[in-house]
């Protein structure tokens, strides 16, 4: 990995993305140490996190993970996802973060160094294109041990640096069904993925 102790980094996190990717791994993410393992090797400015929620449903099981984040230090963007019937008959959830995500980096993009972006969406290419010509180094962390792959290969091509969640995943995540208990933060069954 090459992040520098001194350099400027903002994490950008598509969650429901890196929900998609992680469980087809296999694991769970850990975002204290998440955070903590990105603190120890460069200096976070911010960290954002990204997702759709149900604002319909009484009681959301993302509720209590983005109350967590919200208080411990990450920028959490949400927004209403919307609620359909698919021509099967199975009730589906969209709810794209991706302009919200491309707003936010192209703001913070001329006071960082290193943006980290947590997707494998291919659609953002062009994103991080337009920060790299501002000055800024961007890793995409996604997987392409995954079936498919989570990661598009337009992105990753793109990006200055590729991580595969499962080379870095010991660093911050838990084994699926793991306790929770020693960080209490909270694990939810998300109900959606990113159209």
């Amino acid at each position: 990995m090459f992040f520098r102790e001194n350099e400027k980094v903002c994490l950008f996190i598509d969650g429901a993305n890196l929900y998609s990717a992680s469980r087809n791994l296999g694991f769970d993410v850990d975002y204290r140490n998440l955070l903590a393992f990105f603190r120890k090797h460069c200096n976070v400015l911010r960290a954002y996190y990204y997702s759709a929620v149900l604002d319909t449903e009484e009681y959301s099981p993302l509720k209590p993970l983005t109350d967590w984040l919200a208080y411990n230090g990450f920028f959490l963007v949400t927004k209403n996802a919307r609620e359909f019937t698919d021509q099967n008959g199975r009730r589906r959830i969209k709810g794209s973060m991706d302009i919200e995500l491309a707003v936010d980096m192209m703001e913070i993009a001329p006071h960082i160094d290193h943006a980290v972006l947590f997707s494998g969406d291919a659609d953002l290419r062009r994103l991080v294109e337009s920060v790299q010509k501002q000055g800024v180094r961007v890793t995409v962390i996604s997987s392409v041990k995954t079936n498919p792959p989570m990661v598009g290969d337009e992105l990753r091509r793109q990006a200055d640096q590729f991580l595969d969640l499962v080379d870095i995943a010991p660093e911050f995540t838990r084994r699926s069904g793991d306790n929770n208990t020693q960080n209490d933060i909270p694990n939810p069954v998300i109900p959606f993925t990113e159209e």
